[in-house]
């Protein structure tokens, strides 16, 4: 088993789009989260003034914007659905303020009032007004007292290491995807898929060896990929004057992302087995990419990322400080290990079955 491991590694070190791959692994990573390597203390208003967005959607600290509070975002939203009743549905300012004086009394949730203003007023939209205020711009002395209060629950490092482990997950998915079609593709060839079961090799380790050689090789580059931002991380952390801790790197990419990586080797070899091709494994492979990144409603009737049972994708939608783990993730990524124990198993009874003794 250990010959082939070895051999596997050889062969994608000596293959370029190995190499060209991890680079665009690589400079993905660093587009996606390099802006939250920019998060300080702010040394002036100024500085958090000169801050520009392009889509209200990115809200963010790095851009100064903190949550606002509950009563200033139903304040400044009851505003604007005052001014919206009065210029498109022809209420006068007096009805507009009666509209708004039942609402608050008859409500007290966002969903609720966005509920009630649909039923008893056709007045649909209201969510994404009240989303526009759910964080405004800070001054120096707000924006650093939140910097500091996030830093007492969590490190910088544990707040990165969630959107690390979200996009390079997400990056080595494809790479894996393309990368792990060569591992079976010369095995599978008529000739060569002969000559294999008539050498006595056993099944465990072949397949065993197989799955260790691809894992490995992915591996290998969520590796890099956690030195490298962990390393950046850390250096910039400490530059800044906040905590940081390498093990969040460690754990993120550990608990996150290698189970997705084992499910997806894993994948390839029962579907490269099962029709004695990689190929068919591509396209299945990214309908379950697809499957894994779906959201869907939560409780609160929100669209959102709640996560999917057996998704090979843990995503941290959501701005930086204000991520958390999908509901059940630590369960889904042991059903992951579980069930990549299950397809290498079955790739063996494969493998055993269609052996000439």
């Amino acid at each position: 088993m250990g010959i082939i491991i070895k051999q596997e590694i050889k062969n994608y070190i000596k293959n370029p789009l190995f190499w060209i791959g991890i680079m665009i692994v690589i400079f993905g990573v660093y587009k996606t989260v390099g802006p939250y390597l920019n998060i300080h203390y702010f040394e002036s208003d100024q500085e958090i003034e000169n801050l520009l967005i392009e889509d209200e959607s990115d809200r963010e600290f790095i851009q100064g914007y903190i949550p606002s509070s509950a009563e200033w975002q139903l304040k400044m939203g009851f505003a604007e659905i005052k001014a919206t009743l009065m210029k498109e549905f022809n209420f006068s300012e007096g009805d507009a303020d009666a509209v708004i004086k039942e609402v608050g009394e008859s409500n007290t949730t966002i969903p609720e009032i966005n509920e009630y203003l649909e039923t008893h007023y056709q007045f649909y939209g209201s969510e994404y007004i009240f989303d526009k205020y759910e964080y405004r711009k800070a001054d120096k002395e707000e924006a650093n007292a939140y910097l500091k209060d996030m830093m007492k629950e969590h490190t910088y490092s544990f707040y990165f290491s969630q959107k690390f482990s979200d996009f390079s997950g997400l990056f080595l998915v494809f790479f894996a995807a393309v990368m792990l079609a060569f591992l079976f593709v010369r095995d599978t060839r008529r000739d060569t898929y002969e000559l294999l079961h008539t050498k006595p090799i056993g099944s465990n380790s072949y397949i065993f060896g197989k799955v260790a050689g691809g894992l490995a090789v992915v591996v290998l580059v969520l590796v890099i990929l956690t030195v490298v931002f962990g390393g950046i991380c850390m250096i910039h952390g400490k530059r800044a004057g906040l905590p940081v801790d390498f093990r969040d790197m460690i754990f993120a990419s550990v608990c996150y992302v290698l189970p997705n990586l084992l499910m997806i080797t894993s994948f390839y070899a029962g579907i490269s087995l099962l029709f004695k091709n990689p190929l068919p494994a591509v396209p299945l492979l990214f309908l379950y990419m697809i499957y894994s990144n779906m959201g869907g409603r939560g409780p609160d009737g929100r669209y959102g990322y709640y996560g999917r049972p057996l998704a090979i994708m843990v995503r941290f939608p959501g701005n930086f400080f204000d991520t958390a783990p999908p509901p059940l993730v630590l369960q889904n990524q042991i059903l992951l290990i579980i069930s990549s124990a299950v397809l290498i198993g079955l790739a063996v009874l494969l493998w055993k079955r269609r052996r000439v003794y």
